[in-house]
C-alpha cells in the first residue's frame, strides 16, 4: 500500500518555527516531485512549496518565500518543510504529494497524497 504520513504540526505562537516532515512507503518517491500544499477551514487547498527529484530545483507560493525551506532525502523516502517565522495566516491542515513528473503549482497534478498534519499559529 503506497502511503505518504505527515508529521511534526502543533500549536505555535507567530514568530516561531515548526518543520513537517512527509515519510513515504510501499514505493520509492525519489524519482518524484514532491510538494507540500495547505487548506484553511473554508478555503480551498493551496500549494505552499514544491522540490524536484534531485532536490536541486524547487518553488514556493509568494507569501511563504525567505520563510519556509522544502528540502528530501531520498534514502529516507522522506521530505521536510522547514517553516520559521510563522504567521496566524499560515494556519492550516499540510498536506504532503507527489507525482511522477516536473514541478507544477496545480493540486490536480499530484497523484499521491498524505492525511495531513494540522498547523495552527496563534497571535
Amino acid at each position: 500500500q503506497v502511503q505518504l504520513v505527515e508529521s511534526g504540526g502543533g500549536l505555535v505562537q507567530a514568530g516561531g518555527s515548526l518543520t513537517l516532515s512527509c515519510a513515504g512507503s510501499g514505493r520509492t518517491f525519489s524519482s518524484d516531485t514532491m510538494a507540500w500544499f495547505r487548506q484553511a477551514p473554508g478555503k480551498e487547498r493551496e500549494f505552499v512549496a514544491a522540490i524536484d527529484w534531485s532536490g536541486n530545483d524547487s518553488r514556493y507560493t509568494s507569501s511563504v518565500k525567505g520563510r519556509f525551506t522544502i528540502s528530501r532525502d531520498n534514502t529516507r523516502n522522506t521530505v521536510y518543510l522547514q517553516m520559521n517565522s510563522l504567521k496566524p495566516e499560515d494556519t492550516a491542515n499540510y498536506y504532503c504529494s507527489a507525482r511522477a513528473g516536473a514541478i507544477s503549482i496545480i493540486r490536480e497534478r499530484y497523484e499521491y497524497w498524505g492525511q495531513g498534519t494540522q498547523v495552527a499559529v496563534s497571535s
